[in-house]
């Protein structure tokens, strides 16, 4: 919970479903720098809504053990807290959550939310970490993709981010006619607004931008699956037609990779501008943005994915530059208005998308964005569609 994804996509349902008249008990797994930080803050939060949590800390090493360690310490304290608090309904936020939710179904006949997320085991070779090639990695596929298909099967709910994913899911083997729901990732249109109390040109000089410059920008980590290169790429075409650009990652952590890739491209270092923001802090800096990219590797995992980032950006009206075949990111974008989608990642594309922002500014304010995009991506329905379902696995 001390992740910003924590922070997103975890404790404001679990507030709103609190507000609604759950009793909600929290299990997490945590990094202690991170709880060291944060910690206090989140207790603090849960306490005030009246949600109950508990945590244990992730171990490190030794590095294959250690993950069999925090499966064992996790599914030892969810026993523990069942046997103290006898609640209904076990809610498993992805894979390893659902191992333990699965043996609290069957051992105590809980009932059971399969909450996927994404395709995870399916993530693990996209994302190159699992080489079918090497006899363990394939011996750990199918060992997992059996543990999937069990999931699918006993879960007496699921949900899932995309339509295009419960679509898929309903072709499974595995799968019989359990109720699937689409819930993306939401976002807080109150944090998100289009208000502010700090003017956009002062935080543009801050950044060490000018007032008029034309800002780019990237909200979210770094890593496996968001190509950063492309997005460089991106910003070298738009800063030789719109010479006043300059790039802004709102990012986490991040900065030297950011900077090496940027210098590696041949960009002036003095055009990209990394910013380390808390969660309360990311609107007032991606507010300053024109245009924002979200490039993420397309692959077949990738039709149960639901960009937060998207919701987000779609809140405070900024329009969204987003590749094919990501979940359902092209219907939502093409339904919004909410900015532009390329088939492929090269030159001829970005020109013209660049090409086409002047009309499009002219025609699409951010308000009709926010407004269009909140039937996806407001929180309110999130909670709601939450709130519904928990009432109709336990009555």
């Amino acid at each position: 919970m001390t992740d910003p994804l924590g922070q997103s996509q975890v404790i404001p349902y679990l507030i709103g479903l609190s507000k609604a008249g759950y009793q909600i008990t929290l299990l997490s797994c945590e990094k202690r720098d991170k709880f060291k930080l944060l910690g206090a803050y989140i207790q603090e939060l849960l306490d005030k809504h009246h949600i109950e949590w508990s945590y244990v800390f992730f171990t490190a090493s030794p590095p294959i053990l250690a993950k069999y360690y925090d499966l064992f310490q996790l599914r030892f304290r969810a026993i523990q807290l069942y046997q103290s608090r006898k609640f209904s309904l076990v809610h498993c936020r992805s894979y390893v959550a659902a191992n333990i939710g699965l043996v609290l179904k069957q051992k105590f006949g809980l009932q059971f939310i399969f909450d996927i997320r994404g395709f995870w085991v399916d993530e693990r070779v996209d994302g190159g970490l699992w080489n079918l090639k090497n006899p363990i990695y394939k011996i750990a596929y199918n060992l997992y993709k059996k543990k999937e298909a069990s999931y699918i099967t006993h879960a007496d709910a699921i949900v899932s981010l995309t339509d295009k994913g419960k679509i898929e899911m309903q072709t499974w083997k595995s799968y019989g006619n359990t109720q699937i729901d689409v819930i993306p990732c939401c976002a807080d249109y109150d944090l998100f607004s289009l208000k502010s109390n700090l003017d956009n040109s002062s935080i543009k000089i801050s950044l060490g931008f000018d007032k008029d410059d034309f800002v780019l920008s990237y909200l979210g980590s770094i890593g496996t699956w968001y190509m950063l290169d492309e997005m460089l790429d991106f910003f070298k075409v738009l800063k030789k037609l719109r010479q006043n650009s300059k790039f802004l990652f709102v990012s986490n952590g991040d900065n030297q990779t950011i900077v090496s890739a940027a210098i590696r491209k041949g960009i002036d270092v003095n055009d990209i501008k990394v910013v380390n923001a808390k969660r309360a802090e990311v609107p007032q800096y991606i507010k300053v943005s024109s245009l924002s990219l979200s490039f993420i590797k397309p692959c077949y995992s990738k039709i149960s994915s639901s960009p937060t980032k998207l919701g987000e950006l779609l809140a405070i009206g900024i329009p969204v530059v987003c590749n094919t075949a990501i979940g359902d990111v092209e219907e939502i974008i093409n339904y919004t208005k909410g900015g532009f989608m390329i088939k492929e990642f090269t030159t001829e594309e970005y020109k013209k998308v660049i090409h086409a922002l002047e009309r499009y500014f002219a025609q699409y304010s951010p308000s009709q964005i926010r407004e269009l995009s909140r039937k996806y991506y407001d929180l309110s329905n999130g909670i709601e569609k939450y709130t519904k379902l928990y009432n109709q696995v336990l009555n």
